[in-house]
């Protein structure tokens, strides 16, 4: 099988693809034929060796696929062959073949394509169990979403308004933020050329917003917090930007707001009964034609590097998916 392969670590330009013996499943592990692969920011962390998780070289990137069961491990009850499922993992999904435990792998329903369902466990997973589970999130609440044009910041955009809030879309483009409004923002902000904390007063008639939505960090982290609303929630997603702020913490004393971290990795493992009850309400929600993944374009295979050096300079609004057919 065809596999794109990290052999050192180093930038997107270092990846190549070579043929690799097709994969053999221990006990609890299913094989999967990958059909599409969803292309995440983590991926361009990965292979640099600047993630949580540092897998040695050589081993292939890509966390979410959707594709067809192939084979099964022993013990392996809940999936069979020919089963369209999406699976999860920390790396190994720019390939035609993925292992993963067969715990990770969730049902596709039935009229979902591929594509779409590669590009939803990650960041739709990530934005629900920030919203519902760590925010609470209430219908006719304001939420700031900050690099609202990312995948994880559109599922969002998509999420907040599927619940009922008011949502406004932060991110540093016209362009973006057209995208941003398509997919259901209320109230756009261009931080490239707005004064943030001044759009944001204005939007919110000097209330503040009562949930902040941050995947990215940087010089707009402290800002938004500065426009918390009492009682406010400002979820701590990632770090896109690079930089991991230092905010000022009476911050949170004087605004009564909660700072709140948001790791949907450790939560699935953690709660893993809690994140399946997620997954089949993000599925409804997908299938009720309320929430759906923007593909900004699809790569093959060969074109991983590509389309990683397109995710790691912002140049995507949405998802990038790869494929292998």
């Amino acid at each position: 099988m065809k596999a794109v392969l990290c052999k050192k670590l180093g930038p997107p330009e270092d990846l190549v693809v070579e043929d690799i013996p097709s994969l053999v499943p221990q006990a609890g592990q299913v094989v999967v034929a990958v059909k599409a692969a969803g292309v995440n920011f983590p991926d361009t962390l990965i292979i640099q060796g600047k993630y949580q998780f540092k897998p040695e070289p050589p081993f292939s990137p890509g966390g979410e696929v959707a594709g067809i069961v192939k084979v099964v491990g022993e013990g392996v009850t809940s999936v069979k062959v020919g089963d369209h499922v999406i699976a999860a993992s920390t790396f190994g999904g720019f390939a035609e073949e993925m292992l993963c435990d067969a715990d990770r792998l969730v049902a596709m329903p039935a009229g979902m394509a591929f594509e779409p369902a590669s590009a939803f466990l990650l960041t739709y997973g990530t934005s629900y169990h920030a919203l519902k589970d760590r925010a609470n999130l209430q219908p006719g609440e304001t939420m700031l979403v900050l690099g609202a044009s990312g995948g994880v910041g559109l599922a969002a955009v998509q999420l907040g308004k599927a619940m009922g809030a008011r949502v406004i879309a932060a991110a540093s483009s016209d362009a973006k933020l057209e995208v941003c409004r398509q997919n259901g923002a209320d109230e756009v902000i261009n931080y490239a050329s707005d004064d943030l904390r001044a759009r944001v007063k204005a939007l919110t008639s000097g209330k503040g917003v009562d949930v902040v939505y941050d995947p990215v960090g940087g010089p707009y982290s402290e800002m938004a917090l500065r426009d918390m609303a009492w009682n406010g929630r400002f979820l701590v997603v990632g770090f896109a930007a690079g930089d991991i702020p230092k905010v000022p913490l009476n911050l949170a004393l004087l605004k009564g707001c909660a700072i709140v971290g948001v790791f949907w990795g450790a939560f699935t493992r953690n709660e893993p009964e809690k994140n399946r009850r997620n997954n089949e309400e993000l599925l409804a929600l997908y299938m009720q034609g309320k929430v759906k993944p923007h593909i900004h374009a699809t790569y093959p295979l060969s074109r991983a590097g590509e389309a990683l050096n397109e995710v790691l300079y912002k140049r995507v609004s949405g998802k990038i998916v790869l494929v292998t057919g």
